[in-house]
């Protein structure tokens, strides 16, 4: 896959920290209910921690008590990219920035959440970046 920003694991490795790296770059997870973002109700734009492109927005996150930030829907439905994932024995969705290709989590449905799509786009926090609203 071809992405609009590539980098070599190197410029990677020397640009983002080392948790930053195992999640963003090595498919990882950060421990459920840590991450900064998992209750934030700030108003604003979800960044790429690797690359600055907007993924989600504060309107679309809700509270699904899962342990990470939830969100129903993307901010644009280009700016995320959704790949089949039969790791650790499972079968998901995952969901990469489609402007780096850095992991961000994974997409639930049919969970029942009384939301729009009944999607949970499950993200770490390690993965964004909130620039908050104006105001």
């Amino acid at each position: 896959m071809s992405y609009e920003v590539e980098k070599t694991d190197e410029q990677w490795r020397a640009e983002l920290t080392p948790a930053e790296y195992q999640v963003l770059r090595r498919a990882g997870t950060e421990p459920a209910f840590r991450g900064e973002y998992t209750d934030t109700k700030t108003a604003g734009v979800y960044s790429c921690r690797a690359c600055g492109a907007e993924l989600f927005r504060s309107t679309e996150k809700f509270a699904s008590h899962c342990g990470w930030p939830s969100f129903y829907d993307p901010k644009d439905s280009t700016a995320v990219e959704l790949i089949d994932d039969h790791s650790h024995g499972m079968v998901r969705t995952e969901v990469r920035c489609a402007r780096c290709g850095s992991h961000l989590g994974h997409v639930f449905e049919g969970e029942g959440y009384p939301t729009p799509t009944d999607q949970r786009y499950c993200i770490n926090s390690i993965s964004l970046r909130l620039e908050p609203a104006e105001g």
